[in-house]
Formats: structure tokens, sequence, C-alpha cells
């Protein structure tokens, strides 16, 4: 018996390219720390209770463009710390 199936396509990448890769870190991370953050902070500050899902969101919609544009500037300055304290690969 014969195999029918058509040959595989070359599926076109989805990805981002590599330059993107600065922004795009510095977008999760700061999403990523600022909710947490969030949860701490409101959990905290005003208890875990029926509206804590929604404190939370409220406070997130502020703190996450504010975390982003911080991680971005003082990203530079890190990358230095970095090189200053650690043996970079290469």
């Amino acid at each position: 018996m014969e195999d029918t199936m058509p040959p595989p396509r070359i599926a076109r990448s989805r990805k981002l390219p590599p330059r993107a890769v600065p922004i795009t870190f510095a977008f999760f991370m700061s999403a990523i720390m600022a909710f947490l953050m969030c949860c701490v902070i409101v959990g905290v500050n005003t208890g875990i209770d029926a509206g804590y899902p929604g404190r939370v969101l409220s406070t997130y919609a502020l703190a996450m463009p504010v975390a982003f544009l911080c991680v971005l500037t003082v990203r530079p300055f890190v990358l230095k710390l970095v090189g200053a304290v650690c043996r970079m690969p290469g």
C-alpha cells in the first residue's frame, strides 16, 4: 500500500527577528514581575478576599507600562553592572 500523504510544507517562521530580543525580553520580564509584585503588594495592603482579583488587575494596568519603561531604561546600566561583576561568555 502506497503512502498518499502530501509532502510536508515548510512553515514560515512567525518568530520576531533577533533585533527584537531586547524589547521582547523587557516586555515579558516587566509583565511577569509587575504582575507578581501587584499580587503581593495588593494582598499585603488590602487582604485577599472576593475583590482581590479586581484590585490586582486595576493595579496591574498602571504597573505594567511603568515597569516596561523602567526595564527599557535601566537595561544598559544593568548590563554594565553584570559585565563588571561577571565574566561574560565568548
